[in-house]
């Protein structure tokens, strides 16, 4: 027999009833409705469920059908007890329970309630924060993903262009030891792109617990990581051939003898001093403390590979950098490996030196004089015609430290005829770097004596420097003019008349008129010591008469110069005053037809003229 609960009223009722598959289903007599009205919830308990009916009320076929249905009618209040006897066992606690609640006061069963659900609600609460932290995970995991995907294909797509098809799966490739092929193949690819990509996988490949060091290795790629160890010009490559080196050298024995077979280490090891020393002048101290330098400049003399002595000579350049007087006993030793360096033919180890050089003269003139007895003043002055800009600009670097010493040190610089290849790169056509630093080193060279002042308008370089004034771009003009002014404050009466054939009186005026403090204080007083010669020459002259002072006016001159008085700069304002007062309101010629009761004359004249005239009216 089977059995189901369904509503006893059809779905709107209260209690529940069994149906029951009777055995005269299915025959053609009478029936007695099986619709029995529900039995109702005890009054005592209202919140329990309704009670089944009784297996008698199912219908019966018959007499014995009648007979039953009169006996339940007049004993009901048995049948409901009955129908109470029938209630599952499993329901009897609950239903005690229940009855012991509702003899409890209203507050009292609400905290009774509530502690029940306390336990629960905690529970709950656990597993809520268990399944957001598990739902925020897969999410992060699926976005980590995503941007994985759309990374590797922007980068495929964008080799697709330049490397081969092979090596766009390549790109897509996961790490396993089948996608090795491929990353060698990419690792010797011409294109940037392509090998920074297959060197990023091999470093990873080799990062893993139990790396495959050995088969990276029979792919051939060392010579390459060791030749990325010289990228400067990508810092990016240059990492991941460090940290592919490093993830090598933890293996065997046998994987570190192919490292130093392949002169890996020693490179590396140069570029980790080179790359430390060259972070800060405290690093580099550190380094040098440590005992650094001798080692590399060992391994400098034994050392013919070329690539370990680029790698060499940059790291030496590191340890001169930014020194002090009292570091630069540590890296005096370098000076004759310097001496040998700068005559390379390498473009790059030449580059180096010379700035190792540059840094080792840029202090004092002890520095200065250490670097001359070191024997670079000749080589330097021959790499003036260096084809390369690099050098060229390297080595002028270190002839302006030298000329920026004293009157000794300048004259090694005219023993060594640099002046004639000074000449040659400002008539040439160089770049503004070049042309600006070779106006510095002659302006350093006539800040000298009346000889050296003497030896540069020998060789022709005052009408250059003059034409630059004029018509070079703003730097050089700046630093051509300051070559001028120191010719000027040095130079004899004879030397300045020469300058001022070659036209600077006009090149001053003109610069008068630019709004740099600089240019203006040093084309004031180039102006001022023409004046002063101007005024020397004037006594001698028939007439009397400054004629530097009429030519400066002829330039416009003098009224850039009255236009200063007001300036912000004090020297500049008080230089242009000095000027006028004393060479241009002096005199009868200065103001011969002038009314001195003409109204707004004071306004007119500079501040600080005292206009009186001899012989004037005296009305008393």
């Amino acid at each position: 027999m089977q059995a189901r609960w369904i509503p006893a009223d059809g779905g709107c009722g209260y209690g529940l009833r069994e149906r029951q598959t009777s055995p005269w289903a299915g025959q053609d007599d009478d029936r007695v409705n099986d619709k029995a009205p529900p039995l109702r919830p005890h009054r005592s308990s209202p919140s329990l469920p309704a009670t089944p009916l009784s297996p008698l009320h199912f219908p019966l076929r018959g007499r014995a059908s009648r007979i039953r249905t009169a006996r339940f009618r007049r004993s009901s209040s048995i049948g409901f007890r009955r129908s109470r006897s029938v209630v599952p066992s499993a329901r009897v606690p609950a239903i005690e329970e229940a009855g012991s609640e509702m003899s409890l006061q209203p507050s009292e069963r609400a905290e009774l309630r509530r502690s029940g659900f306390k336990a629960s609600a905690c529970a709950g609460e656990a597993g809520r924060l268990r399944r957001e932290h598990i739902t925020v995970e897969i999410r992060k995991a699926s976005r980590n993903n995503a941007l994985l995907k759309r990374r590797r294909a922007a980068a495929g797509a964008e080799a697709a262009s330049h490397a081969p098809v092979a090596h766009e799966r390549m790109v897509g490739s996961s790490l396993g030891l089948e996608a090795l092929p491929l990353l060698a193949q990419g690792l010797y690819s011409d294109d940037s792109s392509t090998r920074l990509e297959a060197a990023r996988e091999l470093r990873k490949l080799l990062s893993i617990e139990n790396p495959p060091i050995q088969e990276v290795i029979s792919t051939g790629v060392l010579p390459c990581f060791v030749e990325l160890l010289d990228r400067e010009d990508c810092p990016e490559l240059q990492f991941e051939a460090v940290c592919a080196l490093t993830n090598i050298i933890l293996g065997t024995s046998e994987n570190v003898k192919v490292v130093v077979d392949h002169n890996a280490l020693a490179i590396f090891a140069v570029w980790a001093l080179g790359k430390v020393a060259g972070i800060s002048p405290l690093f580099r101290d550190i380094v040098l403390a440590h005992g650094a330098l001798f080692p590399l400049l060992q391994r400098l003399n034994r050392c013919t590979k070329l690539s370990i002595l680029r790698k060499a000579t940059w790291a030496l350049g590191n340890f001169c950098r930014v020194l002090s007087t009292a570091n630069f006993e540590h890296v005096k030793p370098a000076l004759p490996m310097l001496q040998r360096l700068i005559h390379s033919q390498d473009e790059e180890i030449l580059n180096d030196a010379c700035w190792a050089l540059f840094y080792l003269s840029s202090d004092n003139d002890e520095n200065i004089q250490a670097v001359i007895e070191s024997g670079v003043c000749p080589r330097h002055v021959q790499l003036l015609t260096h084809s390369s800009p690099s050098v060229l600009i390297a080595a002028l670097h270190v002839i302006g430290n030298i000329a920026r010493g004293n009157y000794v040190h300048i004259q090694c610089i005219m023993d060594h005829q640099a002046l004639p290849y000074l000449l040659n790169l400002l008539t040439t056509n160089q770049s503004k770097c070049i042309k600006g630093e070779v106006c510095w080193i002659i302006s350093d060279i006539m800040a000298g004596n009346k000889d050296h002042i003497q030896a540069v308008i020998s060789e022709n370089i005052i009408g250059p420097l003059v034409q630059l004034m004029q018509t070079a771009e703003f730097d050089v003009k700046k630093k051509a003019a300051c070559a001028i002014s120191n010719a000027t404050t040095g130079g004899t009466h004879d030397q300045i008349k020469y300058l001022i054939s070659q036209g600077c009186i006009m090149a001053f005026c003109n610069l008068l008129g630019y709004a740099d403090t600089c240019v203006l204080i040093v084309c004031l007083k180039g102006i001022e010591n023409i004046l002063k010669v101007g005024e020397a020459e004037e006594h001698s002259e028939l007439y009397g008469v400054n004629m530097y002072a009429q030519m400066i006016d002829d330039a416009d001159g003098l009224e850039k110069i009255e236009n200063l008085q007001t300036h912000d700069n004090n020297a500049i304002s008080e230089t242009a005053v000095r000027l006028l007062m004393s060479y241009w309101l002096e005199g009868d010629y200065d103001v011969p037809c002038v009314d001195p009761f003409l109204p707004g004359l004071e306004e007119a004249l500079p501040f600080g003229f005292d206009f009186a005239l001899p012989g004037a009216f005296d009305s008393g």
